[in-house]
């Protein structure tokens, strides 16, 4: 990997999500050699994924190089690989470009997309995770636009103006309020061959209410919300079976659309290497200590969604969003110096900063510990603290011109076909 010899303590990071980025941060300039790994050479604001599958904003608005973060400092360094296996015994990594040692090992690879074991939505669906699955998600719905204007018959432009959205946790709803606005702002202007009555947006979630997580009042709000934007919404409707034109669900609901996006939930994204009990199989997270440590390992670390801290108030692990991952990469940069000068170490202790959600414009719900908000003050609130955690100042200047372009011209400027998406038959 052509990583020079150091006589400081090597940590070795794999992942630059929230937390890996939030941790290599804490380095700077300490004496210690670092190397961030990951298969890709950006940071990924995933909270806004789903602006860029819905013509909101381009790619470069919500990524960020990592190379960047780490530009002045010389005892940190970035190397794109594939981390395939982890030998704990020889305190070594084996990735697609080479084997690097380490004195500390943290692992902080996030989720991935859930199918609880369902091959055909997997192969059929569109899951949004990651940038290029997001630009594949505007392209298709882009291209089933054009699709629709040339349809020989009804059905089949229904089938392409229809989109299901499984999951109704913050990224469903936000998705279905998005594709919404392109309905109702978009199709008018810029299709004037189709009716825009015929496009239907069916929202489908598993459980009794949308947005399970957060209050009993943002859920309310945000169906209230989401049915004046005019979309379907299914609860305790979950999907059995798809096969890329048909979906079938539980109930005797049969729904036929040429986009199924599948927004249903996550698992942990472990790497292979360390011992079965270190690994809750069922979440796919590695169960860790107050101090991040993962069990059986002093020297090992697990961060953010990968990580399963139990404790009084999260039996179960801390949710898999932003700030548990950013608080717990933050408390590890300072614990891994305290572990090297031979210091205690310090818990642990999540801090809730609360929960929002936004549906579209003027239309949010935001969950805090004393108060809860919604409408216009909401979407505020949110548009404020997502521009704010953006990393680097350029994006957050491009971001705030596009909303605050598309909110003046009721406009979606980035629907642009710029790589073409085909299906799997």
């Amino acid at each position: 990997m052509n990583i020079p010899k150091s006589t400081n303590p090597r940590i070795v990071i794999i992942g630059g999500g929230f937390a890996g980025v939030s941790l290599v941060k804490k380095f700077a300039k300490k004496k210690v050699q670092v190397v961030l790994l990951d298969k890709r050479n950006y940071h990924t604001f995933q909270p806004l994924l789903y602006q860029v599958s819905s013509s909101g904003l381009e790619p470069d608005s919500i990524a960020y190089p990592l190379r960047k973060i780490i530009k002045k400092h010389d005892n940190i360094f970035f190397r794109l690989a594939k981390v395939s296996s982890i030998d704990a015994k020889n305190n070594q990594v084996v990735t697609d470009i080479g084997s690097l040692s380490f004195d500390y090992l943290v692992i902080a690879t996030g989720t991935k997309t859930n199918y609880f074991g369902n091959k055909g939505i997997e192969s059929q669906s569109m899951p949004m995770k990651t940038v290029p699955q997001a630009l594949n998600i505007r392209s298709l719905i882009l291209q089933n636009f054009e699709k629709a204007t040339i349809a020989k018959s009804l059905e089949e432009r229904e089938a392409f103006l229809n989109f299901v959205i499984v999951g109704g946790g913050p990224t469903g709803v936000e998705l279905a309020g998005a594709i919404a606005e392109l309905k109702n702002n978009i199709l008018p202007k810029d299709y004037h061959d189709l009716n825009a009555r015929d496009m239907q947006i069916h929202l489908l979630e598993g459980g009794p209410k949308l947005l399970p997580p957060m209050s009993e009042h943002a859920s309310k709000k945000a169906f209230e919300f989401l049915k004046k934007l005019g979309v379907a919404i299914h609860c305790n409707t979950f999907v059995k079976d798809y096969n890329g034109l048909v979906v079938s669900t539980n109930t005797d609901l049969i729904l036929e659309s040429e986009t199924l996006i599948w927004a249903a939930g996550v698992t942990g994204n472990p790497i292979m290497g360390l011992s079965e009990n270190a690994l809750e199989k069922k979440v796919n997270r590695y169960r860790v200590n107050k101090y991040n440590q993962v069990e059986g390992y002093t020297n090992i670390f697990a961060l953010g969604d990968i990580a399963l801290m139990e404790t009084e108030n999260y039996p179960k692990g801390h949710p898999q969003v932003a700030q548990p991952a950013i608080q717990q990469g933050k408390l590890l940069g300072i614990n891994l110096i305290k572990l090297i000068e031979g210091k205690p170490l310090k818990k642990f202790e999540y801090k809730d900063k609360g929960s929002m959600a936004t549906i579209g414009r003027n239309k949010a719900v935001v969950d805090l510990k004393a108060y809860k908000f919604s409408g216009f003050f909401a979407w505020f609130i949110w548009m404020f603290v997502h521009l704010m955690s953006l990393v680097g100042f350029r994006n957050r200047i491009i971001v705030l011109f596009n909303w605050t372009y598309n909110y003046i011209n009721f406009d979606k400027a980035a629907r642009l076909i710029i790589r073409p998406f085909t299906k799997l038959n």
